[in-house]
């Protein structure tokens, strides 16, 4: 029997036997069709599983690429050809709408993030510096105007700048775990969030750069239970001063000086004995609570004052820390809270409604 004759009676046989007999026009209409039916796919879970059901191994491409055996050697390139194409297309097809699926679930979740404040600006107009914000740039420009210099310090500090160049040494209280936030850094104890604008005293006494006379305003950490006048995350506003024969007496004028600037002739400030281990003498100073004009209210505790800040003359030990003869150089440093400045010279009752977002109340300023 001849070669031809085999392989007619082997495709015959096959054809017998159940193997899909070869239609090019048919095979371009089920990639048509394929290419039409991925098109309509609205998600991916469906195309995918409409991929499995084209591509497959029991697919009908695959079904019909395992029967290319029983193909007629002659008409084998062509068929073959034909099967590889239909594939082609079918997966050009996939891979396109996978991308278009993608891109559309992308976007519908960008639709979902995103914050629709059209309500918010109709009401209200366009926002403005929060008010803590304004009274810190205020202090900044009144502290300016006497002479002071604006200095910065970053929030993450040392154990060294927060505690131990302030004289307060590694057994000190001040560093109890329940009062500042450790990071997680080193031992885990020489890291945190700084607890106060002090640490700017010495990155600028570190500098050799005498006379000082700087403010160094900023956000501090501390563990306090949130109240009418405490917040664990609030702002200060450090100021320093170095020269040679500056006197407490100077300290006492610049409080005034600040106070009357800030809040008018008609609030009175005063300084009480306090201790503070990088000043001494030490002394907080308060203002008449603006609340209740000194008449007692629970913002003041009922004692008709709020304290303010702290203050003294500069510590010698910090002098020695930093390379500062105190014999020739003196100075005096003070810090005071800029969310208290706020509350006070608004006659805000509660310091938390500075963090609460309510744009009713932040539109008042």
């Amino acid at each position: 029997m001849g070669a031809m004759a085999k392989d007619a009676k082997k495709h015959s046989r096959a054809v017998e036997a159940g193997a899909p007999p070869f239609d090019l026009g048919a095979l371009s209409a089920f990639a048509d069709d394929a290419c039409r039916r991925v098109g309509e796919v609205s998600d991916l879970s469906h195309l995918e599983e409409l991929s499995t059901e084209l591509l497959g191994k029991r697919g009908r491409l695959s079904v019909l690429k395992a029967a290319l055996g029983d193909v007629l050697p002659k008409d084998r390139p062509v068929f073959g050809e034909a099967l590889n194409d239909a594939r082609v297309r079918i997966e050009a097809a996939l891979v396109e709408k996978k991308d278009a699926l993608a891109q559309g679930e992308l976007m519908r979740a960008i639709a979902l993030d995103r914050l629709d404040l059209t309500e918010v600006l109709a009401a209200h107009g366009p926002g403005h510096l929060h008010l803590v914000t304004q009274v810190q740039e205020e202090l900044e420009d009144i502290f300016v105007g006497m002479g002071y210099e604006i200095a910065e310090g970053p929030e993450v500090e040392t154990d060294w700048y927060n505690f131990t160049a302030l004289n307060m040494p590694r057994d000190h209280p001040a560093r109890s775990i329940q009062d500042s936030f450790y990071l997680d850094i080193g031992d885990k104890v020489t890291h945190l969030l700084r607890s106060q604008t002090s640490p700017a005293q010495i990155r600028l006494l570190e500098r050799g750069e005498l006379p000082i006379y700087a403010v160094a305003p900023g956000r501090v950490y501390r563990r306090d239970t949130p109240d009418a006048r405490h917040l664990s995350v609030f702002h200060q506003i450090e100021g320093l001063v170095v020269d040679k024969a500056v006197s407490f007496g100077d300290l006492a004028g610049t409080i005034d000086v600040f106070v009357k600037a800030i809040f008018g002739d008609a609030v009175s400030s005063r300084l009480r004995p306090a201790y503070f281990p990088f000043t001494e003498p030490s002394a907080e100073f308060e203002i008449t609570c603006t609340i209740c004009g000194g008449e007692g209210c629970k913002t003041c505790g009922q004692i008709g004052w709020i304290e303010l800040g702290g203050c003294g003359m500069v510590h010698p030990a910090v002098f020695e820390a930093t390379g500062v003869d105190a014999e020739t150089w003196s100075g005096f440093a003070f810090g005071f809270g800029i969310d208290r400045i706020a509350i006070m010279r608004h006659e805000i009752e509660d310091i938390r409604s500075l963090l609460e977002n309510d744009v009713r109340f932040l539109t008042q300023f």
